[in-house]
Order: structure tokens, then sequence, then C-alpha cells
């Protein structure tokens, strides 16, 4: 997700995208869902958070993709 008025990028994993962007959306109406992965458990998408948040190179390859 991202915040358009602050430019920033939020990471995360939710078995629920809906409702999650709902949450974000009631706390800032500036957030917009630019991307999502989906993935067959939460181990696998806790593990795709991880290496996103840790790692630049993984995070740096996701923003050219993305033209972010």
């Amino acid at each position: 997700m991202k915040n358009n008025r602050t430019e920033r990028i939020y990471i995360g994993y939710t078995k629920d995208i809906e409702r999650r962007l709902v949450e974000h959306k009631k706390k800032d109406v500036d957030i917009e869902l630019v991307y999502y992965e989906a993935y067959n458990n939460g181990k696998q998408a806790q593990l795709r958070e991880r290496r996103l948040k840790l790692y630049g190179s993984a995070w740096r390859g996701l923003e050219r993709r993305l033209g972010l």
C-alpha cells in the first residue's frame, strides 16, 4: 500500500487484503493498494515480507518493476 500524501510504502501480509485496506483507509484516506502477491500459506507470505523488509535488493527489485 502507498500513502499518496506522504509517499510512504507499507509492506505487510494479511489473510484478508480487502479488510486490511479498509482498516488503513479509516486512518488515512490517501492510502491505495499499488501491488500485492498471493501465497498458498501464511508462512510463505511471512517469508516474503521479511525478505522485502530486511534485504534491500529484494525491495529495490520490486520498486524497479513497479516504477516506484
